[in-house]
């Protein structure tokens, strides 16, 4: 059996109060009056409220049954529901997808960590084999520096005795007039293949011979000849100069011989003319005078035939031997 207790201002009041909460009529209860109330004194001084017990029949149920539903309330009731349920999906899915994204910046970051791996096992293997192909190239340019040095040193003692005897000779014979004889040409060419025996370097021969103006040339052909040509030629001219003495020196007739490496006189005159012409265009440009390096009388005279044409500019030479060398500046 329900019951319950209320209180209120008056016994009617703490019956409404327990009909409300228990959703009943006044016929479904039963009343007992625990406490009659007070009104008390002036501004409610003493007053108290009353109370009662409230009692539903036996035969009455608590909660009566619910109306059924209009159409209407059943429709709206079924758009809320699917409207609740598309908001869990869409939910759901934004949850879904927040988790893809994150499986996927995971791989993503993992993948770059891997990567970065690898390259910088890739870089670190590259330097490796760029420091060991440094190590051996530089290994290898040293052993061919000491072979050559070697072997300009092993030409100098060879050729040291040969100098000596040939000054001698030197400044003590009269000019004579140029021509070419057998012996001079021999003993050119046994010296030259006794210098390079001495440098153990394979060098083929070809000779030349103008008996118009009484030249030889030997044009010299092989492996390693750079030695043979020197900076600016300097090697090359020594040697022709040493051959010279050596052709002369037992001949009645003087013979002039010229040697050239690879056909390096041809080049050596064609690169310094396309120098002289673009120093000149220079000179032209700026106005202001260019000093070349330190060369030879033939390679000056080269410098100087080079721009002998030119109306703008000409060319003087400067300086001591060996030091002396050519200028070039706008004519006054």
């Amino acid at each position: 059996m329900a019951f319950i207790e209320t209180t209120g201002k008056s016994v009617q009041d703490a019956i409404d109060k327990a009909l409300k909460e228990l959703k009943v009529s006044a016929e479904q209860v039963t009343v007992d009056i625990l406490e009659e109330g007070k009104k008390g004194f002036l501004f409610g001084f003493g007053s108290k409220d009353a109370k009662v017990r409230v009692t539903v029949k036996e035969d009455v149920a608590l909660v009566e049954k619910p109306a059924e539903k209009t159409l209407e309330e059943a429709t709206e009731e079924a758009k809320e529901a699917l409207k609740n349920l598309t908001v869990a999906a869409a939910d759901a899915m934004n949850r879904k997808a927040e988790e893809f994204k994150a499986e996927a910046a995971e791989k993503v970051e993992e993948i770059k960590t891997e990567a970065a791996a690898k390259a910088e096992v890739i870089k670190n293997e590259a330097a490796a084999k760029a420091e060991e192909i440094k190590v051996a190239a530089q290994a290898k340019a040293e052993e061919l520096k000491a072979k050559l040095e070697e072997k300009e040193a092993e030409a100098k003692t060879e050729v040291k005795a040969e100098v000596e005897e040939v000054k001698k000779f030197e400044g003590k014979r009269e000019p004579r007039k140029y021509a070419v004889s057998d012996e001079s040409v021999a003993a050119a060419k046994e010296f030259l293949q006794k210098v390079f025996h001495a440098m153990k370097i394979e060098v083929v021969m070809e000779k030349f011979i103008n008996k118009n103006d009484g030249t030889v040339t030997f044009k010299l052909h092989g492996d390693e000849m750079g030695i043979m040509i020197g900076k600016h030629g300097q090697t090359l001219d020594s040697l022709q100069y040493l051959t010279n003495l050596v052709a002369n020196k037992n001949s009645s007739e003087r013979v002039r011989v010229i040697i050239d490496v690879e056909d390096y006189r041809d080049r050596r005159v064609e690169t310094l003319t396309r120098l002289a012409r673009r120093l000149a265009d220079k000179v032209k440009r700026t106005g202001e005078r260019v000093e070349l390096e330190a060369m030879n009388p033939h390679e000056r005279k080269i410098i100087h035939m080079a721009l002998q044409g030119d109306r703008r500019v000409t060319t003087l030479s400067e300086g001591d031997e060996p030091y002396r060398h050519v200028v070039i500046e706008l004519k006054k």
